[in-house]
């Protein structure tokens, strides 16, 4: 069942030229395909604006679009400067929708695959030290109200390395304390496990007994993260707590949730963990997307070389 968000993204595209098209696109994923809100949400954005280009040039249907239409419409993008991958992910989004329309016989060719992706450059993700991660996860008041569930989030996310979006949709049901482990749900609705260090343990637990027990409604849904009215947090408000403590702790400005998730890889790889290990932790798909963290530690030891080497 579509999301409320992602109704609401395909009714502004109904009013749009291939309006009707994009919004069957769109509840195809949802339904069959299996991908996440956020991920269709993103991909409604990406075609509403393409769509939008196609009525500004007088495209009505689908079989109107050409190899020559998407190539323009990828030069606009770049020189609106907009970031490279989310050029790609707009072109993605195009490709599959033309893949769909000749799967479901809305049109006779698919030549999206001709259409050249434009180059990303690999940017390292960022990383801070051991010490800066401890300082961030100390940020947090004792005698703050909500000082033992913003400790355990904090924990838990370096801890397990999971998404903000992960962990605002765990249940107290998906831990297991006794043993130290949770369960969590990534994308494309993939279910790993993923060990809880003693610390993390600890701070999750005290949470539990001392302050959740006080916060939880009928209408908590078991969710393990509440807010002060007993509503699940949302990914956002985590995001916009990490930041709180970032900026407490004196830590960059560009430090983010997922921070906290390249620290957790990097950290691992550096104290001697497999990258196998690491990728099913992480709950990444292709290994390629996990060996960036071997990047970042590369970059550390040329850094380290460039520091003591005699002739560096």
């Amino acid at each position: 069942m579509p999301s409320t968000q992602t109704q609401s993204v395909g009714k502004k595209l109904l009013a749009l030229p291939l309006g009707r098209e994009a919004k069957s696109f769109l509840d195809y994923l949802t339904v069959e395909a299996g991908l996440s809100d956020n991920t269709i949400l993103a991909y409604g954005r990406d075609l509403k604006s393409f769509l939008t280009f196609c009525k500004s040039n007088e495209i009505k249907h689908l079989q109107q679009i050409e190899p020559t239409l998407i190539r323009r419409y990828m030069r606009i993008l770049t020189q609106s400067q907009m970031g490279e991958g989310s050029i790609k992910r707009s072109l993605v989004a195009i490709r599959m929708l033309l893949r769909f329309a000749k799967l479901t016989g809305l049109v006779e060719d698919d030549f999206a695959g001709i259409i050249e992706s434009p180059k990303i450059w690999q940017r390292l993700p960022i990383v801070c030290s051991k010490q800066q991660v401890i300082d961030l996860l100390n940020a947090p008041d004792p005698g703050e109200p909500f000082y033992l569930r913003d400790k355990a989030m904090l924990e838990l996310l370096y801890a397990t390395g999971i998404r903000a979006g992960e962990l605002a949709g765990l249940r107290s049901s998906d831990l297991n304390l006794d043993i130290g482990y949770l369960r969590c749900l990534g994308k494309g609705s993939r279910e790993r496990v993923i060990p809880i260090g003693k610390v993390a343990i600890a701070a999750t637990v005290e949470y539990l007994t001392n302050l959740r027990v006080r916060l939880d409604k009928p209408f908590s849904g078991g969710f393990l993260l509440l807010s002060r009215t007993g509503r699940p947090m949302s990914r956002i408000e985590i995001w916009r707590l990490v930041k709180k403590y970032a900026a407490r702790a004196g830590m960059p400005r560009n430090l983010t949730a997922h921070t906290l998730r390249h620290c957790f890889a990097t950290h691992l790889l550096r104290g001697g963990a497999d990258l196998r290990s690491v990728q099913e932790m992480l709950g990444h798909v292709d290994i390629a997307t996990t060996q960036i963290y071997t990047h970042v530690d590369q970059e550390r030891l040329r850094e380290i070389h460039r520091k003591f080497h005699p002739r560096p």
